[in-house]
């Protein structure tokens, strides 16, 4: 879950008051919240304000009043902020912010001047923001702690020498109650169930007879450092969820704000297996070199150098990555520095052959501790078409700092994030951990922060299994609206949505209806999880509420905004263009064609937004100046989007743990093994001890089997006579018998490793499809041979 955020450095300026009202309409909450600071010293403070900005958070309105004096930001042109830009003292402020804030990522920040002692500022502060869907069905709506009045406060250290309008954290007002009003608005035409909330709240009110629309409000808020979690439930079980919001009336006919607009919110049904996946994806691993570096060391220095690298043998890695991709899906493996390289120009189909050459291709990664095109190579992939009936997932291993390209890295990510997944492996000391982490939260991934080499092989095979899990393909909307309107698409529905997910579709209705009597349209989803075909069709209502706040309009102008910046815009279209910035001006909504200027007016001088143009003598009034106020990119090491306190507390155990860890003789790189016997070409490094686990995996075949060698004896401590002896029969196919044995030592391993468990499943595939295995015979002579007990259950598909 992503929110506004806010930190504090110095307690001085405390948080007295906090007035939030939030409206949530399925699965969008609209939020308006007032809060009231105050300088408890006796000397005057410099004040920066500082928020978030994110994909999935629109602030549209932002103002600060002290005295008699109000600061409001407000967007311009990018043209007209440039030449406003020139007429602003203090800027200089936001570069040094910019380099030494501890923050990292987007954030919106404005300077408020010198808050004399004892004095106020009150900020108001109004965004609009997409709800996440909870695995228990719920929609997810969260307010931070550091935005509840305390009384009891602790300083954090800090070099930065503005005070921040921010909280820390601490105890609870005797007055608390007389501070804080927080007041929840529930709607949903599927019907409130029930809210569950971490705070003491009124009982749940419903303002209309059929439960369609709610009220609670927090009395006191969550214990010390916990943030305000509520869960809303709503009627029945959905995989669709429409809110209509009606136009503006100010706006004309056609355009974005003068037509209704429609959010779906898509929740598909999903089963966790199914008989044919159907789906097997596109698997994209990309590797910096510089995880290579330790690759030519010679072998006898490996164990010194094990515990001070915990990424030295990302060889290990992707060979387990390849060994347990299944056959027919698609893959590709790209190594990155200075320039990036791919092993084949195009994503090839997983077989025998292409997994041979890809195991062989593995040495030929070089190191190289030059620069990072991870930029250049993510451009290289996105540009490439999407296979059909594969799923793009990416899996990026990566030590190195991006330097400046952070901003557009993640632009690319963003855009595609509909069209792919990413997975992402950032080592201990890796420099782009924040990085890493937003783009995996940006298209449904996860980060794994890899502290040894251990993990760094179990937690990659660990994230291919969820890759592997079936996920909504095809996916489709069909409207049916009565004669006379249509809808276009602002934002599409996505290629995939994976388990546990959803995704938000936004559409402009156009038109008028030709009966007005006829108040309801329907939309159908449509699409497939493996071979399965699933449809639902949802009625809605087309007579919305009255709400002049248009928080599903200003979602839409976020996407479509977006989409203008990707897609371009002809001659042809520029009206549409100029038209559809105008608006999201006067939405207040931040796109790439505008930038914030923030006026600083007296109070007692009556004056409104269009009466300020940039050429407005009023702006270089003696009433009337420029304030420092922009979207930046901070290049601190605390990420916006995720708790600090959260985030050390991973650190320091990742730490320990590598102090700790110890180094596994069956981890050695195993690459060589694979390709040697195979009977192919020597490679250029060699490691010693390439014996039991590593053995076994390396043998197995890209269909799951292993053939009958004495390889396969050797590495299961027997000897190829006594494998040969112990066949049940003749009629047992070697290559079944070898198969069988290699999956039983396998999962008796499973104790000491997770790795195998992709492995198995693709042994037990093979086996199922086979004739004349005598399976059971074949399990109670490998239970005999190898002094085990393993039951047949573990062959079951």
């Amino acid at each position: 879950q992503r929110w506004i955020w806010f930190f504090s450095s110095y307690p001085e300026v405390e948080l007295e008051t906090v007035t939030v009202n939030v409206t949530i309409q399925d699965f969008v909450a609209d939020v308006v919240s007032e809060l009231v600071y105050r300088n408890t010293q006796q000397v005057s403070k410099e004040t920066v304000f500082i928020f978030p900005v994110d994909s999935g958070t629109v602030v549209h309105t932002f103002s600060a009043t002290m005295g008699d004096t109000c600061i409001e930001a407000m967007l311009w042109e990018k043209e007209e902020a440039q030449q406003l830009f020139k007429a602003t003292s203090g800027v200089e402020n936001l570069r040094y912010l910019q380099d030494q804030e501890d923050l990292w990522g987007p954030v919106f920040t404005c300077f408020l001047g010198t808050l004399p002692p004892n004095r106020e500022v009150a900020i108001s502060l109004c965004y609009v923001q997409e709800l996440p869907l909870q695995p228990c069905g719920a929609a997810h709506f969260c307010w931070p702690h550091e935005l509840f009045p305390r009384t009891k406060y602790t300083s954090e250290v800090s070099s930065f020498t503005f005070s921040h309008l921010f909280l820390t954290a601490g105890g609870f007002s005797s007055k608390l109650s007389e501070n804080m009003h927080f007041n929840i608005r529930l709607k949903s035409a599927h019907g409130v169930s029930c809210v569950t909330i971490n705070g003491r709240c009124t009982p749940l009110q419903y303002t209309a007879p059929d439960q369609t629309s709610a009220e609670v409000s927090l009395k006191l808020p969550p214990w010390m450092w916990e943030d305000l979690n509520l869960l809303v439930y709503y009627r029945g079980s959905h995989r669709l969820s429409a809110v209509v919001e009606r136009r503006d009336p100010k706006a004309p006919p056609g355009s974005l704000l003068g037509d209704p607009v429609v959010m779906v919110t898509l929740m598909p049904n999903i089963p966790e297996t199914v008989p044919n996946p159907g789906q097997l994806g596109e698997f994209l691993f990309l590797m910096d070199r510089s995880l290579f570096q330790d690759a030519q060391v010679p072998p006898e220095e490996l164990p010194h150098l094990s515990f001070t690298h915990p990424s030295i043998c990302p060889q290990n890695t992707l060979l387990f990555l390849l060994k347990s991709l299944p056959l027919g899906c698609y893959f590709n493996v790209y190594s990155f520095g200075a320039t990036f390289k791919a092993f084949y120009p195009q994503s090839a189909e997983y077989t025998q052959e292409s997994m041979d050459n890809a195991v062989e291709r593995i040495s030929s990664i070089c190191p190289d501790l030059g620069g990072c095109d991870l930029l250049g190579l993510l451009r290289s992939v996105y540009s490439t078409p999407l296979l059909h009936g594969h799923p793009r997932q990416l899996f990026i291993f990566i030590q190195r700092k991006i330097s400046s390209e952070e901003e557009d890295v993640m632009a690319e990510d963003y855009r595609y994030r509909d069209h792919h997944r990413c997975f992402c492996f950032p080592t201990n000391s890796c420099d782009s951990f924040n990085l890493s982490q937003v783009m995996a939260l940006e298209t449904k991934g996860e980060c794994v922060c890899i502290h040894s080499k251990m993990d760094m092989t179990s937690e990659a095979v660990k994230c291919l299994h969820r890759a592997l899990q079936p996920l909504a393909s095809e996916i489709s909307l069909h409207w049916d609206l009565p004669p006379g309107l249509e809808v276009s698409m602002i934002r599409k529905a996505p290629e995939f949505i994976f388990q546990g997910h959803q995704s938000s579709i936004y559409a402009q209705i156009h038109g008028q209806r030709q009966d007005p009597e006829v108040g309801e349209g329907a939309v159908t989803l449509r699409y497939n999880v493996g071979s399965q075909s699933f449809d639902y069709t949802l009625r809605f209502s087309l007579s919305t509420s009255a709400d002049d706040r248009l928080p599903v309009h200003r979602m839409a102008m976020m996407h479509l905004l977006w989409k203008l910046a990707w897609e371009g815009t002809s001659r042809a279209e520029k009206d549409i263009w100029h038209s559809t910035v105008k608006s999201s001006i006067s939405l207040g909504i931040m796109s790439p064609f505008t930038s914030s200027v923030a006026v600083h007016v007296k109070q007692k001088d009556a004056w409104h937004r269009d009466s300020l143009p940039p050429d407005s003598s009023m702006l270089f009034s003696p009433s009337c100046n420029l304030v420092p106020c922009q979207l930046l990119w901070l290049r601190g090491f605390r990420p916006v989007w995720f708790k600090p306190a959260k985030f050390w507390m991973v650190q320091k155990c990742q730490f320990c743990l590598e102090t700790l860890g110890h180094k596994d003789p069956d981890t050695e790189p195993l690459t060589q093994l694979s390709a040697s016997c195979k009977g192919k070409e020597k490679l250029s490094w060699a490691f010693p001890k390439c014996v039991g686990l590593g053995v076994v995996v390396a043998l197995q075949e890209a269909n799951g089997s292993w053939a009958l060698t004495t390889d396969l004896a050797s590495a299961l401590e027997l000897s190829k006579a006594d494998v040969e002896g112990q066949r049940p029969s003749e009629d047992v196919q070697p290559t079944a018998w070898a198969t069988v044995l290699a999956s039983v030592w396998l999962h008796q391993y499973k104790w000491k490793v997770s790795w195998s468990e992709l492995l198995e499943a693709k042994a037990r595939r093979w086996l199922r499809d086979q004739t004349e295995v005598h399976l059971d015979e074949c399990l109670e002579a490998a239970n005999s041979l190898l002094g085990c007990f393993v039951e047949p259950i573990i062959f079951r598909i």
